[in-house]
């Protein structure tokens, strides 16, 4: 008996030492990786920022693509409206600025702004300093005359001065061929201040992006009238500084294909004539 009961307390005090020893060992629960294959990061794609509100630059006077609603005290237009589907498809938010065409540029490139859309001409120039989506409009340069004006042709430019937007293709091409064609080439800030010039008599003539310039004759019932052929059509893209808004420039692209694809973006040519 003593024997059993010397052997029991050997037990009991062994037991206790195991137990003890196991209470004061503290196991972390082991990771669980059921869900989460092996090398796939599970950080946000760089092409959709949480919570990032881009600002978009824009031009403040260029019918059909933006100019400001009087009823309502809005800017609509083509460009606001191929943005607003692209930002819908694309799930990003935004904040327009509609400071004119010079402006936005500048907007761009001091980073005060993540892009512009304003009916800007993709040109060679230009991708020096800016990154563009992919082609969302075509348009060529188109000359504007008075209503009752006798020019037909670039050679009736010699001995005058022409009027054109700053910073534009329209200036671009002014320039280009006034030397050519013997005349003087004198820029404004935006479309209705050139148009006005040239209604008054103080230009002779004016260089305009194509679809503008027929829009705002027939929708403003202005005294002006398009000579000749359309020149050198190129496409329009949306823009940011160069090396920066990568992720934008994708999602605008992903975001036109995808309206081009549903018939948005059809939809919103009809809307303004196209």
């Amino acid at each position: 008996m003593k024997n059993f009961k010397k052997i029991a307390a050997i037990l009991l005090a062994v037991l206790m030492v195991v137990s003890l020893a196991a209470c004061g060992e503290k196991k972390e629960p082991a990771p669980d990786t059921s869900d989460t294959p092996a090398d796939v990061t599970t950080a946000a794609p760089a092409d959709a920022p949480e919570g990032k509100k881009y600002i978009i630059a824009s031009d403040n006077a260029f019918a059909p693509f933006e100019y400001l609603d009087t009823d309502t005290g809005e800017y609509i237009g083509i460009d606001m409206d191929i943005l607003a589907a692209v930002a819908e498809d694309q799930g990003f938010a935004y904040e327009i600025q509609n400071i004119g065409f010079d402006a936005a540029m500048n907007a761009v490139q001091s980073d005060q702004a993540d892009a512009m859309i304003a009916g800007m001409t993709i040109k060679e120039e230009r991708k020096l300093t800016f990154d563009f989506s992919d082609g969302y409009f075509d348009a060529g340069q188109i000359m504007v005359v008075a209503a009752d004006s006798e020019i037909k042709s670039l050679e009736d430019l010699r001995g005058t001065n022409v009027a054109a937007k700053i910073s534009t293709m329209g200036a671009d091409y002014a320039k280009s061929i006034a030397e050519e064609y013997g005349f003087t080439v004198t820029t404004y800030e935006d479309s209705p201040t050139m148009y006005q010039a040239v209604m008054q008599g103080t230009n002779s003539a004016c260089f305009e992006d194509d679809p503008v310039a027929r829009y705002s004759i027939m929708d403003q019932n202005l005294e002006l009238k398009v000579v000749g052929e359309v020149i050198d059509p190129k496409p329009y893209g949306f823009a940011v500084k160069k090396g920066e808004n990568a992720e934008l420039i994708a999602m605008f692209n992903a975001g036109l294909a995808n309206i081009k694809a549903n018939g948005v973006y059809d939809e919103i040519l009809a809307k303004y004539g196209y």
